[in-house]
């Protein structure tokens, strides 16, 4: 673990503050009129999903922490537990399931994903970027509509509802970027 300056805080750091371990949502230095600047951070702890805002100087001294990156396999849904695999030792991690908020409709049987470490103990979860859906229910093809702009809604096989292109239609598989939760592009 490093000790950083408080001012050198960036978006995406994980860093040890109050006993807890934090990853750093948003960062904005301020540079008041009165008084030395200071980078005011919204922090999200990763033990239990709480948000903070706090305030960095560049005399505080905050510990950075670097967490292991490890591909898991997803295997099932236990109550409010996400279970995953590793596929080379077959060890299996948890994480609460509300650790991917909005995005848990994502997460698919037997996906792999990247779970971050600190230790042994499974911290947070990236989806992979594009993920295949299948849509359920949209409007029916309409032949000659041709507008760039022109979207219509679509609900896919795990409840999302998105805007898809006129040219989608229903069973057909489309990728939906998992960081902006929209139609990527045709499966």
């Amino acid at each position: 673990m490093a000790k950083i300056n408080g001012n050198e805080v960036r978006p995406g750091y994980v860093i040890e503050h109050n006993g807890g371990i934090w990853s750093v949502a948003k960062v904005e230095h301020v540079k008041p009129g009165k008084g030395g600047a200071f980078a005011q951070t919204e922090l999200r702890n990763l033990r239990n999903g709480s948000k903070l805002n706090e305030r960095f100087r560049s005399a505080d001294k905050v510990e950075r922490i670097r967490l292991e990156q490890r591909n898991q396999q997803f295997l099932y849904e236990d109550g409010d537990q996400l279970v995953f695999m590793d596929s080379e030792t077959f060890d299996q991690a948890y994480l609460q399931s509300t650790i991917l908020g909005d995005k848990r409709p994502l997460l698919q049987e037997g996906m792999s994903v990247v779970i971050e470490f600190f230790g042994d103990e499974a911290l947070n979860l990236s989806l992979p970027q594009k993920v295949p859906c299948i849509v359920t229910e949209t409007e029916p093809v309409i032949s000659g509509q041709t507008a760039a702009n022109s979207f219509k809604p679509a609900l896919l096989d795990n409840g999302l509802k998105i805007s898809v292109p006129p040219f989608i239609g229903t069973g057909d598989t489309v990728i939906v970027n998992s960081e902006t939760m929209e139609y990527s592009e045709r499966g």
